[in-house]
């Protein structure tokens, strides 16, 4: 603590005061900000992300860490944004938005698909608490944007397409300082900054009836069994974050499409990832950066050739994991990681690379190719530590809807099936999965409403009687026939505790 309070004052004298910094951002993007562009320029040659984050000595980078500064000082070349014909038709303003550091806008175009151009810098000001707005702390995390590469997010298509991901695909824009349509006090933060434009929600083939946020996905999927989460391929960008070193992937960095449904089966919650903000992201090249990432705060997982703390880059999806994943093999973990090995070549990662702006490439390319290559040969490892870490203590779910829950105890595994009431035994199982001793601790059931039927078989005089076995029965009038087993299993009519239920709706 001694050592980490030492670093704090340091850092504070550092960064020259004690109160936050009030021209902290950079007024233009441009270097040569004193003539603006012409109204028909085409592109702005000399413009940089945030050179504000480069303006610090050896002695800072050494305690905070040298993160991605010279990339966000580096030139780069962007159109200038015209709304009017940056799609065809043009597009056009609506809502102000953003999360926890970008200033977002949303865009409706002629054709009705919904676009939303961001912030290539950030200010998280707006996630810190009132008390220590007025305080250094916000140049302290204002200055760790550094710790993102501004032009991640143009590397993510290739790779996503490769990996069977569905991707948004950013395009990089200059706003003009003297835009008519950035003039309200809402769009300020645009004025002469770089932006990325893309389309709102990652296109799908065939179109989907519908697209909606994390909160309406998973009150659709525990009304009822007739829209169920696609887990192959949640696993898969799950993979994909993993490998690229996102770790911010909270259910707020996801939207799903509806798919319609078919004589085959339901319809299917398929996940969409947005947000890039996190890949290749570096902290941990300063004493203070090592010290929060390492021990504070886990989960800002730094991105390099290995792997240093999975579980911490894997924990902010755990929500979505915990719910999703649950009915899939340590098997099919291992052959979605070496499918993706398969599909991610080095010409293709060298491809992808490059679609770093030039002078970012050199700064960046070389060392981001090799980690990549480097991260994709340890993809099945990390795939089993995922797999292990989820299979612990599995959660398991019905619907409001009435289901049957068969627990089958055999001598070297429990096997879980979950079936709807109202479709008949022949229908496919809303889940069907074994768990073993040695991998499992803890497997709780939970069956919402309805009226749901558990019942639990033992096969053989030597049925384990591990892992054990919670079963909450939740609303409705339940039944639980235990038969000649029952050893290891504790039943009980009421839900779960709120905090730990499974259908407790997530937080974006």
């Amino acid at each position: 603590m001694r050592f980490y309070t030492l670093m704090v004052g340091a850092l504070a004298g550092l960064l020259g005061t004690g109160c936050v910094r009030r021209q902290f951002f950079q007024p233009d993007a441009r270097l040569d900000a004193t003539a603006p562009p012409p109204a028909t320029a085409d592109s702005v040659h000399r413009a940089t992300a945030g050179r504000q984050y480069a303006r610090h000595g050896g002695l800072y980078n050494a305690l905070v860490g040298r993160h991605h500064r010279p990339t966000w000082a580096a030139p780069v070349a962007a159109p200038v944004l015209h709304l009017a014909t940056a799609h065809p038709g043009g597009l056009t303003p609506g809502k102000v938005g953003g999360g926890f550091n970008s200033t977002s806008l949303s865009l409706s175009s002629a054709d009705g698909r919904a676009y939303v151009v961001r912030t290539v810098d950030k200010d998280p000001i707006r996630a810190t608490p009132e008390l220590v707005r007025g305080t250094f702390l916000v140049n302290v995390l204002r200055d760790n944007i550094s710790s993102t590469n501004p032009y991640a997010a143009l590397v993510v298509p290739p790779l996503a397409a490769a990996a069977g991901v569905p991707h948004a695909s950013p395009r990089l824009f200059y706003v003009r300082a003297d835009d008519p349509a950035f003039q309200t006090d809402s769009l300020r933060h645009f004025r002469g900054q770089l932006a990325y434009l893309e389309e709102k929600a990652a296109p799908t083939t065939p179109p989907p009836a519908a697209i909606i946020n994390s909160t309406k996905a998973f009150a659709a999927a525990f009304a009822s069994p007739e829209q169920r989460f696609a887990p192959t391929d949640l696993l898969r960008a799950r993979l994909l974050d993993g490998w690229l070193g996102d770790w911010d992937r909270h259910p707020g960095q996801w939207s799903w499409a509806v798919t319609r449904p078919t004589e085959a089966g339901p319809a299917a919650l398929v996940p969409l990832p947005k947000d890039r903000d996190m890949v290749l992201y570096r902290l941990d090249d300063g004493a203070l950066g090592w010290l929060i990432g390492h021990v504070f705060l886990r989960h800002w997982a730094t991105f390099g050739p290995r792997y240093k703390n999975p579980s911490g880059l894997m924990s902010s999806g755990h929500y979505l994991d915990q719910r999703i994943l649950n009915g899939l093999s340590r098997a099919q973990f291992r052959a979605a990681a070496m499918a993706m090995q398969q599909r991610l070549s080095d010409t293709l990662i060298t491809r992808a690379v490059h679609h770093l702006p030039p002078a970012a490439f050199a700064l960046e390319g070389p060392r981001t190719i090799a980690s990549l290559q480097a991260r994709r040969a340890a993809l099945p490892t990390l795939a089993d530590g995922f797999y292990l870490g989820l299979a612990r203590r599995p959660r398991i779910g019905g619907t409001a809807q009435a289901e049957q829950f068969i627990i089958e105890r055999y001598a070297d595994s429990t096997v879980v099936t979950v079936r709807s009431l109202a479709a008949g035994a022949m229908s496919v199982p809303l889940l069907h999965r074994a768990f073993l001793p040695a991998e499992t601790r803890l497997i709780q059931l939970e069956g919402l409403a309805g009226d749901d039927v558990f019942t639990v078989e033992n096969h053989g005089a030597n049925a384990a009687s591990k892992p054990a076995i919670r079963i909450y029965g939740g609303a409705g009038n339940d039944e639980f026939r235990a038969g000649n087993g029952g050893q290891g299993i504790r039943f009980s009519q009421e839900s779960a505790p709120v905090k730990r239920a499974y259908d407790k709706l997530p937080e974006e």
